[in-house]
């Protein structure tokens, strides 16, 4: 007599075929529907979303990095020029993990006093260091919620410590970490960064331009000094491959009061339907890590 045939697991429960080719399609609506579900429980309206390296630390880190490699005579090390040159280098960009951070604090600071049943402009990041960190950073000392939208990768990217931990995702896909990026933003902030930065840049640039947006976002390129060597923009008008009044899909500012300014302005007058208050002048935050 033949044992008795133990039941088959539902679908749903499945996790050989979940993970397998087949089951690709349910992988990517999970993506789309489990955040979709954290955020509506959150009451998170929308974002302003903060890109840049994931390289950069603060003043301090930075500072202390370099300090440790010039004192280190002791150890032979082929390679000791080229860290020094990396570790300055690091120094020097400190200020835009600096910079990040403080705008974010400005710009939680403010919307959380917004009056409205959900939260409004909170502050997302890809969850990571360097000026992802910076964002969460500075949102976590202003006492606001922020958002980190992580993804798999071989290297660079885990969360840091300052996501609002309901507020921590995880992706796979990058097409649809992508879409959660812009869906819910109403601003961007594009710090200095790398081919991640550009490719979320132009990809926001690219779908306000061709009005494949339902709403207006505004752009902001921070750090007039790094953009200007890494792209001249105004070459794409002169070529004729953009419009001039393209131009005038993003602004470009140094610093973070101006940012948060043309934040302010921007969110208030497309999205809250007013004219905006005064800004009362926010605590100056501490230039350390914790």
């Amino acid at each position: 007599m033949k044992d008795k045939l133990k039941s088959a697991p539902v679908a749903y429960q499945n996790e050989p075929f979940l993970n397998s080719p087949d089951g690709r399609i349910l992988r990517m609506l999970a993506e789309y529907q489990e955040p979709l579900a954290r955020f509506r429980h959150e009451q998170i309206q929308d974002t302003v979303v903060f890109f840049g390296s994931a390289r950069f630390h603060g003043e301090k880190y930075a500072t202390t990095a370099l300090h440790a490699l010039q004192n280190n005579h002791a150890v032979a090390d082929e390679n000791l020029e080229r860290n020094l040159k990396l570790a300055q280098a690091g120094v020097d960009m400190a200020r835009y993990y600096e910079d990040a951070r403080k705008l974010a604090y400005m710009l939680t600071k403010w919307s959380i006093h917004i009056p409205a049943r959900r939260h409004r402009f909170v502050v997302t990041t890809g969850g990571g260091p360097g000026i992802m960190e910076a964002a969460n950073l500075g949102a976590h000392e202003a006492g606001g919620k922020s958002i980190g939208l992580n993804i798999q990768l071989p290297f660079e990217q885990h969360p840091n410590s300052y996501i609002t931990p309901s507020l921590n995702f995880q992706f796979h896909y990058f097409f649809m970490r992508k879409f959660w990026f812009a869906y819910l933003a109403k601003g961007l902030v594009i710090f200095p960064g790398g081919f991640g930065t550009m490719d979320e840049l132009f990809e926001i640039l690219t779908l306000a331009q061709t009005d494949k947006l339902a709403k207006k976002i505004l752009v902001i390129i921070y750090g007039s000094e790094y953009w200007n060597k890494i792209i001249n923009f105004q070459a794409f008008v002169d070529a004729a491959a953009v419009s001039p009044e393209d131009l005038d899909l993003f602004k470009i500012v140094d610093t973070p009061e101006a940012a948060f300014e043309f934040l302010r302005d921007g969110l208030t007058k497309y999205h809250l339907g007013g004219t905006p208050k005064k800004q009362e002048v926010l605590p100056e935050i501490a230039k350390t890590r914790p």
